[in-house]
């Protein structure tokens, strides 16, 4: 996982595995040739050298959600992360992580409460949030974030 994610080819089915530094290109399947889409779901990603290898690697641009399976808020807020996700394909990765699976994650990116959104971009915090909030505002914070046009 630190060196790149798993897509699955959606012509053949073969798995293929895509750098992270490698996002912001069309990727083709190394069986058949299938171009394979972006990452359009959450990346699920709880270990602190994992997310490192994300953070530090991504050519693109990456809002971590920060949650833990307790978490009302967290639960809620799913969904819309899930939104996020599906409408930047390609040029934003979604990571969540559970705070609870490694909690030295959490310590190192101080976290206080959860849910928290982090926006990185070249491996540096941008930007954070805290609390659940609609896809659309989530998508605002992204942009402003980063200074890009709605």
């Amino acid at each position: 996982m630190a060196e790149g994610m798993i897509r699955t080819c959606p012509s053949c089915g073969k798995k293929n595995r895509i750098q992270y530094s490698r996002l912001n290109e069309q990727a083709r399947c190394g069986s058949c040739g299938t171009t394979l889409p972006p990452p359009s779901e959450p990346v699920a990603v709880d270990r602190g050298g994992e997310l490192a290898g994300v953070l530090s690697q991504s050519s693109l641009p990456v809002l971590v959600d920060f949650w833990a399976p307790w978490c009302g808020p967290c639960r809620s807020v799913a969904p819309e992360i899930e939104k996020v996700a599906q409408r930047n394909a390609g040029r934003l990765l979604v990571v969540k992580v559970n705070t609870d699976v490694d909690p030295a994650v959490g310590s190192a990116h101080r976290i206080q409460s959860i849910p928290t959104m982090a926006l990185f971009r070249g491996g540096r915090e941008v930007a954070r949030e805290m609390g659940a909030r609609p896809a659309a505002a989530i998508e605002s914070f992204v942009r402003q974030s980063l200074g890009m046009a709605a």
